[in-house]
């Protein structure tokens, strides 16, 4: 390790817990540590919202992906682009205007309980739970993409790496919620663009050009440079199906829930979309064009997902290699801590406060919220311990867990006004049993990416379900109108 690389990743992290020691000072009650008071700027909650949403995925998994695929793997980056967009165009807007309409709901579970006036808390309770079940895979991933990076680094040991990663991720999230999530969120999107608008362009400068490049791939495998037929059509269709998991993620949905003002939203979407297009066209070239590197320079990488990292050092001095490194865990903790934040938020508001303490004072939440961040990073961090873990894969299980149990239920709760509770129960758990179900079953249709299936029944459950135990509250309308309206507006 030399001493630049040292140096940059030291001052990385000493920014980054600075900022969870300002809010800290800043945070006075729950919503305040959950949801920022809703005060956050379009910038800001388009660039957190990027940040969380792509994780170390983006600089591990996706770079990985197209280094041993090939060109098929763009599909994804065309089915995520696209939900993305449909994402913020449809549910962004009326999702900041329902739940400050529904005495300003700031859950994921709480807008789900006062949407459909449930006082039996089974829907909040269920809503929980899924929350809780998915993500401890999906921080679990983040913290193996973590110890990935100090393991290859710092030449440390697995588990030791996996310690270090996890104590400073946890200590900024445990101090400032969700402001300093925001705000360390906002600074990492932009060092995880910068990095992967650079490092493609050094790599294509490095071969000789975009042409000699695809000369190599080309005599290394010619199926890599086909976008169709390197993969089959059940293939296709599961890659584009991820875009369909977007409408479902909480520490995204929440972004939507706190933006300052809802006419700011359309800002933000265009801030957000540009620099998703800008950092997933950068991470796709990673994974492609370094394969030519590396092939066309006889080096022998081990692990697809850490290609990035032999990059930043074998191509750059190592002022710059730290600089890249760290927006490798810039990556890896803007969304391992969204989603430790969104866990806490739901155990402390959902559990702890509506079911067991509802006279808690405002301070005993918030440190009941940082207490159980530590509490479900501990589970996280047994579930990483195995150092054969892929990133991708544990990505894509909680992907499609939240984008099955919540995405249709988030565009039908919005959109029409006779789901009822119980359609809304039925299809939470339809949506997460098939997902769980199919991952199990390997062969045939079974290849389908386990997202697809599950958000189709998970549809027909919340249909079905509303058609046989419809809503039949006057209540419930009249809000969904008024919100209706005022959205016309």
């Amino acid at each position: 390790m030399e001493t630049p690389v040292l140096i940059s990743f030291i001052a990385y992290m000493t920014i980054m817990v600075g900022i969870g020691f300002y809010f800290y000072f800043k945070t006075s009650d729950l919503s305040d540590y959950v949801l920022g008071g809703r005060g956050l700027g379009p910038g800001v909650t388009a660039l957190s919202a990027g940040a969380s949403d792509m994780s170390g995925w983006l600089l591990l998994g996706l770079p990985g992906m197209m280094y041993t695929d090939g060109l098929v793997g763009a599909w994804i980056a065309i089915g995520l682009f696209i939900g993305a967009y449909m994402n913020w165009h449809y549910v962004a807007k009326p999702l900041r205007v329902y739940t400050h309409f529904l005495n300003d709901a700031i859950t994921i579970p709480d807008y789900f309980s006062a949407r459909f006036k449930d006082d039996s808390n089974m829907l909040r309770v269920i809503t929980a739970v899924v929350i809780l079940l998915f993500y401890t895979l999906y921080t679990s991933s983040g913290l193996v993409g973590g110890a990935k990076l100090f393991e290859a680094t710092f030449s440390l040991e697995y588990s030791t790496a996996l310690w270090v990663g996890s104590v400073i991720i946890v200590s900024y999230t445990f101090l400032g919620g969700y402001n300093a999530v925001s705000w360390t969120d906002f600074v990492q999107g932009i060092l995880m663009m910068l990095a992967l608008v650079v490092t493609p362009i050094v790599v294509i400068f490095e071969l000789g050009g975009v042409g000699q490049a695809l000369n190599i791939i080309e005599k290394l495998d010619p199926t890599r440079l086909d976008i169709v037929s390197g993969s089959s059509l059940i293939g296709i269709i599961s890659l584009l199906a991820w875009g369909l998991g977007y409408f479902g993620q909480p520490h995204i949905l929440v972004r939507f829930m706190s933006i300052r003002h809802e006419d700011e939203m359309h800002r933000a979407k265009i801030i957000g979309m540009s620099w998703m297009f800008l950092s997933v066209i950068g991470s796709l070239s990673v994974g492609f064009f370094g394969l030519a590197y590396i092939v066309g320079n006889g080096i022998d990488l081990q692990d697809s997902e850490k290609i990035f990292i032999s990059l930043s050092q074998l191509l750059f001095n190592p002022w710059i290699a730290g600089f890249l490194l760290a927006a490798i865990l810039a990556a890896i903790m803007s969304t391992i801590d969204s989603q430790l934040l969104v866990s806490s938020s739901v155990l402390t508001r959902d559990i702890y406060h509506a079911l067991l303490r509802k006279n808690a004072s405002n301070m005993e939440l918030v440190w009941v919220g940082r207490m159980t961040v530590i509490i479900i990073a501990v589970i996280a961090w047994y579930l990483s311990t195995d150092q054969n873990s892929s990133v991708l894969k544990l990505v894509s299980y909680a992907w499609a867990g939240f984008g099955a149990a919540f995405g249709p239920l988030i565009i039908l709760s919005l959109y029409s006004r006779n789901i009822s509770k119980y359609g809304a129960m039925a299809g939470m758990v339809t949506g997460s049993i098939v997902v769980i179900v199919w991952k199990q079953i390997e062969g045939g249709i079974f290849d389908i990416y386990e997202l697809l299936p599950g958000f189709v029944f998970a549809w027909f459950a919340i249909a079905l379900h509303s058609k046989l135990y419809p809503q039949r509250s006057k209540e419930i309308h009249t809000e969904f109108d008024q919100v209706k309206s005022k959205l016309a507006k």
